[in-house]
Parts: C-alpha cells; sequence; structure tokens
C-alpha cells in the first residue's frame, strides 16, 4: 500500500513548523514533506527532534518557482497540500508591501496549479482572521465564514487575494479545497518579532517593551497546538470547499497581555514604553469557531494555561531566540521601534 505524502509549506516558519512535527510524530505512516525557502523567519534548528525520522523530508524551494514548483510535485506526487507558507508580519508588509503580493498571492497561485496538475486529494490553505477587517469593542460581535472580507493592511489584503484564488480553483476547476482562517497564534517557536515573544524575550533582558497605541487593541489567542490539530481534522475531515474559522475564545488586550507576562516573570510594568500607533491598526479580532466545533475541534488551552506554558518553553529554549534576536534582527528592531533609546 503506498504510502501516504503530505507537502506543509512554510515547514521551517512558526505555524507551519509546529504543524510539521505534529504531523510527523503522530503519523509515522505518512511521508511529511517539509517546503520552505528559508528566509529571515524561516529556521530548521526546530526541526533537530525529528530531522532523522524516516518519514520527514526538507526541500527548500521558493513557492513562486513555477518550473521547480511543478517539477517538485510531478515527482512526488503529494496527496495533500497544507499551505502555510507566506510573508506574514504586519509591520513589513506596510514597509516593503510588494514581497508580500509576490509570496502570498503569486506563490499561492503556482502551488495551486501544481496542485491541479498531479490531482492531490485536498489542498487546505491557512489563512487569517485579518482579511475580515476589523470588529468594534462590542464583545457580542465576532468574525463568522460568511464575514466579508475587508483587509485593512497590505498584509491580510495579500492573503484575502490568496483565499479567493483558492475558492476560484475549487469553484473553476474542482480543486478539492479548505480555507481555514485563525485568530493570533502562540506558543513554542514563535519568532521573536511577534507580540508575545517579544515581550518575553526583552523582560529576561530587562529591555523595554514597544506597546503600540495605548494598548487597547484586542486579539482572539489560540495556542499554536489547538491550532495544529483544528488543521489535520480539516485535512482529514472538512466538506470540499469550504471555510473555517478557528478561534480559540481568548480574547486579550494587547496591554492585558504584555502585563500578564511581566507579572508572571516577576517583573516591573516600568518596562512597558507606549510608542507610536502602527498605520491601520485593526481595534479587535474575534473568531465564532461553531462551524469547525461541529466538525469535532474544541481548543485544549485556555489563555492562562497557555501563556504559562509558552513562558516556560522560552525560559527553556534560549538556546533558540537568542541566536534568532541578534544580527540583523537587531536592524530591523531599531528601525521599526526608533522611539525605544539604545
Amino acid at each position: 500500500m503506498a504510502r501516504i505524502k503530505i507537502l506543509v509549506t512554510g515547514g521551517a516558519g512558526f505555524i507551519g513548523g509546529n504543524f510539521v512535527q505534529y504531523m510527523v510524530n503522530k503519523y509515522p505512516q505518512y511521508d511529511i514533506y517539509n517546503l520552505d525557502l528559508l528566509t529571515y523567519a524561516g529556521d530548521l534548528t526546530k526541526h533537530r527532534d525529528i530531522e532523522n525520522n524516516d518519514n520527514y523530508h526538507f526541500v527548500k524551494v521558493d513557492i513562486a518557482n513555477r518550473e521547480q514548483i511543478i517539477t517538485l510535485f510531478e515527482k512526488v506526487k503529494f496527496d495533500y497540500v497544507a499551505h502555510f507558507a507566506a510573508e506574514s508580519h504586519v509591520d513589513r508588509s506596510i514597509t516593503d508591501p510588494e514581497i508580500f503580493v509576490r509570496t502570498n498571492v503569486l506563490g499561492t497561485q503556482v502551488l495551486l496549479d501544481a496542485a491541479r496538475k498531479v490531482g492531490v486529494k485536498k489542498f487546505v490553505h491557512v489563512s487569517t482572521d485579518e482579511v475580515y477587517g476589523e470588529l468594534d469593542f462590542d464583545p457580542t460581535t465576532f468574525f463568522t465564514e460568511e464575514t466579508p472580507l475587508q483587509p485593512n493592511s497590505p498584509y491580510s489584503a495579500s492573503k484575502a487575494s490568496s483565499d479567493l484564488l483558492v475558492r476560484a480553483y475549487h469553484e473553476t476547476y474542482g480543486l478539492p479545497i479548505n480555507i481555514t482562517r485563525c485568530s493570533n497564534n502562540y506558543g513554542p517557536f514563535h519568532f521573536p518579532e511577534k507580540l508575545i515573544p517579544l515581550t518575553i524575550s526583552r523582560i529576561l533582558n530587562d529591555e523595554k517593551v514597544p506597546v503600540y497605541g495605548d494598548g487597547k487593541n484586542i486579539r482572539d489567542w489560540l495556542h499554536v497546538l489547538d491550532h495544529c490539530a483544528a488543521i489535520d481534522l480539516v485535512l482529514h475531515e472538512g466538506i470540499s470547499g469550504e471555510v473555517y474559522n478557528v478561534g480559540g475564545h481568548n480574547e486579550r488586550t494587547n496591554l492585558e497581555v504584555v502585563k500578564t507576562i511581566i507579572n508572571t516573570l516577576g517583573k516591573s510594568e516600568d518596562l512597558i514604553e507606549f510608542v507610536t500607533d502602527r498605520l491601520g491598526h485593526d481595534k479587535r479580532y474575534a473568531i465564532d469557531p461553531t462551524k469547525l466545533e461541529k466538525l469535532g475541534w474544541k481548543p485544549t488551552f485556555t489563555f492562562e494555561t497557555g501563556i504559562a506554558q509558552t513562558i516556560s518553553w522560552y525560559l527553556d529554549n534560549k538556546w533558540w531566540w537568542e541566536q534568532i534576536i541578534s544580527g540583523e534582527y537587531q536592524q530591523y528592531f531599531k528601525k521599526q521601534y526608533s522611539i525605544i533609546a539604545d
């Protein structure tokens, strides 16, 4: 019996990397292919515990390189694709939108062509709640799968564009697809420029923590391992053509998140430094995951248990993030948060 072959794009990044480990360990009978270009946020050291597993394979390819992608698909004949690969940092999209269009839109279109060419059984496109735009602060309002797409940043616009391409390939060509839209993820191996790992790493070094605006912007936090379980379920059980929202029911303001980390680590809130707000900063994201819950998924982490686990992981794995916050990343940080003195 032929082994099932699953391609995970962006498997050296944060969410994709956790998904690769999840799938390699849960399904030894599957061959898991990790495709990544290894740009600034791509890192293979996170996979050192699985890199010698017989069912793990790494391929370095640019998803926007049509010739190489088509050749790879024709050679391996993937059964399933879980598409995580994307430029994802909002601040970087404001500085340089073009790379987001190339990777997130053109790259997705190339993958769709390749998937259609070899006849994959399912193409799961991992998107974001940011494509819906923003909600007001009314706690009774939530994003559903029927919420119109109204992206407000170059990043979310590029993701919305790729979502529509994936839908179009299903409607036009009959390609079996699912689209998932998740709330903000956190957990192990989160790249240090994102809010939670940025806060942890800077507090541990007794450095100022930048908080945009007044810190009252609200996000719904989802532990990455809960997200991995959701993608696994959608890959195997999702109804073709359907969109599934993945949310943690853990709404917190950015300031609440930062203060929780500071207090957990026994540091002073004097480390908080408010900085000029991000351009087009959405007020609130909140997801209604009822449709996915009916499929059989429930989050296992509360924010309290998840943030405690995440902080402990960063304390135990300084080897990983300390190597990242040196060099080029420090140059980016100084440019992005120039209000903070050296």
